[in-house]
C-alpha cells in the first residue's frame, strides 16, 4: 500500500477497502483540553451527533470519556443509545427533544431529553409520575435561532406555572447561539441578554450557553456547560483567523487503476475534461456515494508525498479520477490523501461551495474508520 501518509493503526485492513479515515483521538482529546482551558469554571461537553461529525461516535465518545468528559450531546435518541454503554455514568442529552412514545426508552437507558416545548415538558413530567421518581432533563430556550426551544409565549406560561416542571430534575437550561462564528455580530450580546432574562424567570438551574465558537467569544459567554462540536474535530471555531485546533481527520483513498491516455482523450462522464497531453490517469475508490462532493468535479486536488495531484473529470458515484502524469510513483494500490493537514475540511468546503461541517458529516459508511491515539 504505497503512498500512505503515515502507517495505519495496527491490524490488517478489510479486503478491498476503498478509503480509510484515520481519526486521531489524541488530537481530539488535546482539542477538548484546549477548549476546557478557554472555558474556565464550567465543564465542556462533547457533541457527538451525526456519528461524531462523521468521524465515528463509537471511536470518539469512549476516547473523550476516558479523558474525563462526562457530558455528551446527540441529535437523536438512536445516536444516544449507540454510545450509552461506551460512556458509563455520563450524561447523554438528546438535542432534538422528546417524542411522547419514546419517554420510556429515555428513562430506561438514562438518556436525558432536551425539552423544547410545553408539550414535551408535560410528557416528561407524566413519565416521571408514572415511574414515581424524578427524571433528568435540559430545558431549551429559543433566544433567536427560531428552530427548537421554548419561544417567548411558552416561556412566559412556564414562568407563571413553575409547577409544570414537577417531577423533572432540571440539570441545565440552554440556548443556542446564532452567530457565534462572527464575534462582531450584535446578535451574540442580544442572545446572551435574552438568555439571562429567561433564566431569571425560571427556577434556579445550571446554564449552558456556548457552542464551539461561543467558547471564543469571551468571559461573558462562560456558563456551567459549553457544548463543543466542530472544534473538537479540528474545524476552525474562528473563521478568518488562525485555527487554534489540532487536525483530527485524515482521509486516504486507494488507487485501483492507473491508465495512460492520448492527448485530447476525455475522462469521465460527459467528457467534461480532456487531456492536453499524453497523460496518466489514476482512478480512486471514492465517490459521491461515499460523501465526496460532486461539486468538486474538475477542481481541487489530492496530496501524494506532499505534492498536489489535480482532480480531473467528474466525481462519480463510486470513483474519482486524478491526473498523475507528473507523479510516476503513483501506481495501483497507492493511496492519495484527500482530507488531512494539507487539505483541511475548510479548504475542501470552499472549493465545493459548502460548509466544512457538511464535508465531514457526509462521509459515508463504506469508508473504514480507524482510531490512532498519538
Amino acid at each position: 500500500m504505497t503512498g500512505l501518509i503515515e502507517p495505519l493503526p495496527a491490524g490488517p485492513l478489510p479486503a478491498g477497502v476503498g478509503a480509510v479515515l484515520v481519526v486521531d483521538t489524541g488530537a481530539i482529546i488535546a482539542n477538548w483540553n484546549l477548549l476546557r482551558a478557554r472555558h474556565p469554571g464550567g465543564a465542556v461537553a462533547g457533541v457527538v451527533k451525526a456519528n461524531a461529525y462523521g468521524l465515528g461516535a463509537t471511536i470518539v465518545a469512549p476516547a473523550l470519556h476516558g479523558a474525563g468528559c462526562r457530558h455528551f450531546f446527540t441529535a437523536h435518541l438512536t445516536e444516544a443509545l449507540a454510545i450509552r454503554a461506551l460512556v458509563p455514568g455520563a450524561m447523554i442529552a438528546v438535542l432534538n427533544g422528546l417524542s411522547p412514545d419514546a419517554a420510556s426508552v429515555f428513562a430506561a437507558y438514562d438518556i436525558t431529553p432536551v425539552l423544547g416545548s410545553l408539550s414535551e415538558i408535560a410528557a416528561w413530567g407524566a413519565a416521571a409520575r408514572q415511574l414515581g421518581r424524578k427524571l433528568p432533563a435540559l430545558l431549551h430556550i429559543d433566544t433567536g435561532m427560531a428552530r427548537l426551544g421554548l419561544d417567548a409565549a411558552e416561556l412566559a406560561r412556564l414562568a407563571g406555572a413553575p409547577e409544570l416542571l414537577a417531577g423533572i430534575d432540571l440539570r441545565f437550561v440552554m440556548t443556542h447561539l446564532v452567530a457565534s462564528e462572527r464575534p462582531e455580530d450584535p446578535l451574540n450580546a442580544l442572545q446572551r441578554a435574552r438568555f439571562a432574562t429567561a433564566c431569571a424567570m425560571l427556577p434556579a438551574a445550571p446554564r449552558s450557553l456556548a457552542n464551539s465558537s461561543g467558547i471564543f467569544l469571551g468571559a461573558e459567554f462562560i456558563s456551567d456547560l459549553a457544548r463543543a462540536g466542530a472544534a473538537l474535530y479540528g474545524i476552525n471555531p474562528m473563521p478568518g483567523e488562525k485555527n487554534p485546533m489540532r487536525p483530527v481527520a485524515r482521509l486516504q483513498a486507494r488507487v485501483i487503476q492507473v491508465r495512460e491516455i492520448a492527448a485530447h482523450a476525455p475522462v469521465g462522464y460527459d467528457a467534461t475534461w480532456r487531456a492536453a497531453r499524453p497523460s496518466r490517469i489514476a482512478t480512486v475508490a471514492l465517490g459521491y456515494a461515499d460523501g465526496w462532493p460532486f461539486r468538486l468535479s474538475g477542481q481541487g486536488a489530492a496530496i501524494f508525498d506532499g505534492a498536489p495531484v489535480p482532480l480531473v473529470g467528474r466525481v462519480s458515484m463510486d470513483l474519482t479520477t486524478y491526473d498523475v502524469t507528473d507523479h510516476p510513483a503513483i501506481q495501483a494500490e497507492s493511496w492519495l490523501e484527500v482530507i488531512g493537514p494539507n487539505l483541511p475540511p475548510e479548504r475542501i468546503a470552499e472549493q465545493a461551495g459548502t460548509t466544512p461541517y457538511e464535508i465531514l458529516t457526509s462521509l459515508g459508511a463504506r469508508i473504514v474508520r480507524l482510531a490512532r491515539a498519538a
